[in-house]
């Protein structure tokens, strides 16, 4: 079947984005490709439409449970039943009727941690497989050393499995991070590379310095459409709310909440129920949301590459959208707090290997002597450059602020790239405006339960 024809009989779209058919002809090729699309590009096509066209099973490796159901949503919505989500909130007995019966699916979502469990590798090794994705690939470099160790053996995983073909998705890889991926990832087999610009220009950046509640109540009542505001910690997330919780239809989302809860949260807000979401970065990560029109960052991110992902939720429909960072002096030192706990754990972790019989709960040193057995001089070399990469990433966010120069050259530069010509709404620095005008308060109802929202429903019906 020609490709384009399958794009539009099963996808409804009229032509590619660019990279979407470069990649897809390379993977059918029998090439292993790592791609890197800007946000909202549509990455997933790059493994959805070759796994009709290849015999076997698609298994995703991605960081979120968010991501893997909304991932699995968009599949069923076009009309595909043979996908799921091999995650922990399935039931022992769910995994194993999947696993049983891997042969009847098409898409099988699941995390790195699940990925390397011995039973899947079994089950994985004596099945027909299509493809192994690797989503949010810059997460190998990123998460790999000091957050998710697992990261760094999804190679053997593959190689265990038989080495089928990989494909290596993400939006934002510094040419460093690239290379992360392509030796912790392909290692010796070099995958082919399709690059495109980490640049939104429908997206103008904005900086303010000053009392950042206060300017968020401006931008909250003057800023139309929806919108994400993201916080560093649930803490700020929940004390944002209480704020502002009677203004508009606003809520919270963090990782704290139950799955019932975050599922019900994204709902509405796909469905334009809420206007404002108060989120950790756990939100967002692959919601395809289009008419986002602006994400605020109440809290300093901790790397360029953090913060293109997720400013890059916004104007996915292509119309003017806006980044509005918030800053007071000294919001960098929660990542430097973060950097010294990993010290910390660092050096515990150093104690362990000179007096075996102490015994650490921790569970990421326990992790260390997982997957660094024998190799605590190589996971010390590891974890201090890694150290060493975060604290440049930090300075680089602080340097944003304070550039004087445009805002979004600055950006696309930290990943190797030049602007590609004039954007008459670029960023403050360039002269552009936020556009904003009085924007009609709204009761808001949007943070109730789910079991609330059931109880509302009925009362209504019954009116009815």
């Amino acid at each position: 079947m020609d490709l384009t024809q399958l794009l539009r009989e099963k996808f409804h779209h009229d032509q590619f984005r660019p990279g979407q058919q470069e990649i897809i002809e390379t993977i059918l090729n029998g090439e292993s490709v790592l791609g890197m699309l800007p946000t909202g590009t549509g990455k997933s096509l790059c493994y959805q439409l070759p796994g009709y066209l290849i015999d076997g099973t698609v298994i995703i490796i991605s960081p979120l449970i968010s991501l893997m159901e909304d991932q699995v949503a968009q599949l069923q919505r076009l009309g595909e039943k043979r996908a799921v989500a091999l995650n922990s909130l399935l039931s022992s007995w769910e995994k194993q009727w999947i696993l049983s019966e891997i042969h009847h699916y098409k898409f099988i979502f699941m995390s790195p941690e699940m990925f390397l469990s011995s039973e899947v590798q079994k089950a994985l090794q004596a099945a027909r497989l299509a493809l192994i994705v690797v989503d949010e690939a810059h997460c190998i470099s990123q998460w790999g050393i000091d957050f998710r160790p697992e990261y760094l053996k999804i190679a053997d995983g593959i190689k265990f499995i038989g080495g089928p073909l990989v494909l290596a998705l993400t939006a934002t890889a510094t040419p460093a991070v690239r290379l992360d991926i392509q030796r912790l990832l392909f290692r010796e087999n070099q995958a082919k590379e399709f690059i495109f610009s980490v640049d939104r220009p429908n997206i103008s950046y904005f900086v303010y310095q000053k009392t950042k509640l206060e300017k968020l109540q401006e931008l909250i009542t003057t800023l139309e459409g929806s919108g994400i505001i993201y916080c560093a910690t649930r803490k700020k997330v929940e004390e944002l709310y209480q704020t502002f919780k009677h203004q508009h239809a606003i809520a919270y989302y963090h990782g704290g909440l139950s799955g019932q809860e975050r599922r019900m949260l994204q709902q509405q807000f796909l469905a334009d129920d809420l206007r404002i979401l108060i989120a950790t970065n756990a939100f967002g990560m692959g919601i395809n949301k289009e008419n986002i029109r602006f994400v605020i960052h109440y809290d300093l991110p901790d790397s360029p590459e953090n913060y293109l992902q997720e400013v890059g939720r916004a104007g996915r429909d292509g119309q003017p959208s806006q980044a509005i960072l918030l800053y007071e002096a000294g919001d960098e030192y929660i990542h430097h707090f973060l950097q010294e706990q990993t010290d910390q754990s660092k050096k515990l972790f150093e104690i362990n290997q000179r007096m075996t019989d102490l015994v650490f709960e921790d569970p990421l040193i326990k992790k260390w002597g997982q997957f660094f057995p024998n190799e605590s001089s190589r996971l010390m070399d590891l974890l201090s450059q890694r150290g060493k990469t975060k604290k440049i990433q930090l300075q680089k966010m602080l340097d944003y602020i304070s550039t004087k120069e445009c805002r979004r050259a600055f950006l696309i530069a930290y990943f190797g790239e030049t602007s590609a010509g004039e954007n008459h709404n670029c960023c403050d620095n360039d002269g552009a405006l936020l556009k904003a005008k009085p924007v009609k308060q709204l009761s808001s109802e949007a943070h109730l339960s789910w079991e609330k929202i059931i109880q509302k429903i009925f009362k209504n019906d019954e009116k009815d």
